[in-house]
């Protein structure tokens, strides 16, 4: 559910009356409150954390949610990478041969545009706006972070071990058959009885035979 504010004014007279809308003032979504994803729980709760609320106010206060990214942008870079903490530019140029140039170029995009909203510009009668539009931007290179260095790195991880079980599963049962194919055979073909044992049944034969004197 959401709502739309716009300009609006009342054109005619008093016969015949009509309203014109202008351009929309604000945007309202309501159920649910903001679009952000539900990710998995093996996500960072901090990263989490500032993901959300960066959704959550990205139309009331796009520099605020901006500078959220930003934030939840270097919590991110901390925890995937292992980067010690410090200056967001110096982690960022730590991981620029880790990643892809576009990648990389984007992260930096969101640290400049997140500075907007974080530091004051030098001459404070300097005002750099941020429309809801480039905050959402914003917000949709985290959501593509997350997919690409958390999430797809855990399901590749799940699908092979998935083929590693397998595996084991597999020569666990060759392994049982042979066994078993084994003991059929060893069933099947009693071994032959010694020279021991043939000559004490012969004498037994001979023992007992009528005609022995």
């Amino acid at each position: 559910v959401i709502a739309d504010l716009h300009e609006s004014r009342v054109l005619g007279d008093y016969i015949k009356r009509w309203e014109e809308i202008g351009k929309k003032l604000y945007h309202w979504d309501l159920v649910p409150p903001s679009k952000a994803r539900s990710f998995p729980s093996y996500i960072p709760e901090p990263i989490l954390i500032d993901y959300k609320e960066a959704y959550l106010i990205k139309d009331l206060s796009p520099r605020a949610s901006a500078t959220l990214s930003r934030r939840c942008l270097q919590g991110i870079i901390r925890d995937f990478w292992g980067i010690k903490p410090g200056r967001l530019v110096d982690e960022i140029n730590a991981i620029e041969n880790k990643v892809d140039t576009t990648t990389w170029q984007a992260i930096s995009a969101v640290r400049k545009i997140g500075n907007i909203g974080a530091h004051m510009e030098k001459d404070i009668n300097l005002i750099v706006d941020v429309d809801p539009d480039e905050s959402e931007k914003l917000i949709k290179l985290i959501e593509l972070l997350i997919q690409d260095w958390y999430i797809n790195k855990e399901n590749r991880k799940k699908q092979l071990e998935d083929i590693i079980n397998t595996g084991a599963v597999k020569e666990a049962q060759r392994k049982g058959a042979t066994k078993n194919n084994h003991n059929r055979k060893s069933e099947s073909h009693p071994p032959p009885a010694t020279t021991t044992t043939c000559y004490n049944e012969a004498a037994v034969a001979w023992k007992k035979s009528p005609t022995t004197t």
